[in-house]
């Protein structure tokens, strides 16, 4: 559970004197555990719904540390489980009214033979256009330029798979120095390549009918993704002749 500081240094006078919260004070607790956290994400989330802050006369938020711990689970939801906000909500307001909640699954199941193993295996977390805006902490137009060159795309129906929110905040980090999202299609294109060799070596084993056979495909692409990502870094790493941790 989220630790949230309820008096003493660094938690405001505000804190110390009625366990109330300015969002400055919010934002230091949280990236503790949410680096990735912005003030723009904490406003975002609470036009949404998901908190209600106080408001002072003047208009500044006033967060107590039930807010806090709010805040903390749906993130810690979005981060772990990528689940959309508005399911986020339905389960936060179902466990504070005291009714049984289980953690709910959404995903874009692919056919399968009807084998539970195999669809939960199959579920792909999925992400809306609101939340990875939020979650990367970007806006429409940036998003629509990245799109226009390959490096995002949304699943079928509009969502995005849960991979996106990791590669919209690499980009965006890669803009800060100077990299646009045009330099960036040649890694779109050798990423696409290597997940192609890697698809052509466990193939045989996905179109085997033993479903133990399709979970060794599944282990074996997760194995051979890995040494090529390690390769990957290695040969940059080489070709710059620098080392990094």
């Amino acid at each position: 559970m989220l630790q949230t500081p309820s008096g003493g240094a660094g938690s405001g006078t505000a804190a110390r004197d009625s366990g109330l919260m300015s969002i400055g004070t919010v934002l230091n607790v949280l990236r503790d555990e949410f680096p990735e956290v912005t003030i723009s994400k904490i406003r975002f989330l609470e036009s949404e719904g998901l908190i209600e802050p106080q408001r002072t006369p003047s208009g500044y938020r006033k967060f107590s540390p039930r807010d806090v711990e709010r805040l903390g689970h749906v993130l810690r939801m979005q981060r772990d489980h990528y689940l959309p906000l508005k399911v986020i909500r339905e389960h936060l307001d179902a466990m504070e009214r005291g009714e049984a909640a289980p953690l709910p699954v959404v995903g874009r199941q692919r056919s399968g033979d009807g084998d539970p193993a195999e669809t939960e295996r199959s579920t792909i977390a999925r992400i809306g256009r609101d939340e990875l805006l939020a979650a990367a902490d970007i806006d429409e137009a940036e998003l629509r330029d990245w799109e226009s060159y390959g490096l995002l795309a949304p699943l079928a129906d509009g969502v995005y798979d849960a991979e996106a929110v990791t590669v919209a905040a690499l980009v965006a980090e890669l803009g800060r120095f100077g990299i646009e999202p045009r330099h960036l299609r040649v890694m779109k294109a050798a990423a696409e390549r290597e997940a192609g060799l890697v698809d052509q070596v466990v193939a045989p084993l996905k179109r085997h009918r033993n479903p133990q056979t399709r979970t060794l495909a599944e282990a074996r692409t997760k194995e051979l993704a890995a040494l090529t990502m390690k390769l990957h870094s290695a040969l940059v790493k080489a070709a710059l002749g620098v080392r990094l941790p």
